[in-house]
């Protein structure tokens, strides 16, 4: 598989506080890689980081073997599809022409969609789920409506990298298994996908690879069997968690807190009545 996006050695300090430290990651063709870690971990900051929209402090970004800093922002608009964690749309729109929006890095200027550019938006649509929904205000939908649009949205710009914070929050679960199945669906074509989550069952089952991160540090790299250990989980979340295999895929369940992680910092357990 080629390389893709690579990060290296890259730190960013946010309002004076180191969020990352020294990261480095790989993204090549044809993978999903699952960004995890508990809150506060850096995992919105490294997926911004690799998007383009967060300058680090130290390091590099490289797509494609090139240094992100010295290529054109239009060239990057098509070559990476950037998901946000919480996108919202004051414009009353239809969902139609939110979606078509993300066919924007395609377009020259002063020249509105072709044939091509609504093929790419219908299929975006239909992989999204949200066909039904075309004539509807953007403002009317609602919050699981809206995520599935702007998912369609960047679908629809084909881009050869998508970078997605938490996109499956807010959904209702058959619309998570459907997004994860799109995302991976979308790497077997040859897609370099990052994916921001905090479910762990949906990290472990859909994803090629794992990234672990915790307090701004990468802390494992890999295959999940190698990434969700006892010994991460207890550490880095504070978790105990029970691990089963159905289906040919893995599913993990938070049993109780333990350990020194982030959810148990400060050796405190949360009691009703205290």
């Amino acid at each position: 598989m080629s390389l893709r996006l690579a990060a290296v050695d890259l730190s960013v300090r946010l309002a004076g506080r180191p969020t990352l430290d020294s990261v480095s990651v790989e993204v090549r063709a044809g993978e999903t890689v699952g960004l995890i870690g508990p809150n506060g971990a850096g995992k919105t900051t490294l997926l911004r980081a690799l998007a383009g929209l967060q300058p680090p402090g130290s390091g590099e970004i490289r797509l494609a073997g090139r240094p992100l800093a010295t290529i054109d922002r239009a060239e990057i608009a098509r070559s990476i599809g950037f998901l946000p964690q919480g996108g919202i749309s004051h414009w009353d729109v239809t969902v139609e022409t939110l979606v078509t929006m993300g066919r924007l890095p395609h377009l020259g200027r002063w020249r509105g969609p072709a044939a091509r550019d609504f093929e790419a938006v219908a299929a975006a649509m239909d992989a999204a789920d949200v066909a039904g929904l075309a004539r509807r205000p953007v403002t009317q939908l609602s919050g699981g409506e809206l995520s599935r649009v702007l998912l369609a949205r960047v679908l629809a710009g084909e881009p050869e990298l998508l970078l997605a914070d938490e996109p499956v929050s807010g959904l209702d679960p058959a619309h998570r298994l459907d997004a994860m199945e799109i995302m991976r669906a979308l790497a077997r074509r040859g897609a370099g996908v990052v994916v921001v989550l905090h479910d762990l069952s949906l990290a472990a089952r859909f994803c090629d690879r794992l990234v672990l991160l915790h307090s701004g540090r990468k802390i494992a790299d890999g295959r999940q069997d190698d990434v969700l250990t006892p010994g991460n989980l207890r550490d880095c979340y504070g978790i105990r968690a029970h691990r089963g295999r159905i289906d040919g895929g893995d599913f993990i369940v938070p049993i109780e807190r333990i350990g020194s992680g982030s959810a148990a910092r400060g050796g405190t357990r949360h009691r009703i009545g205290a």
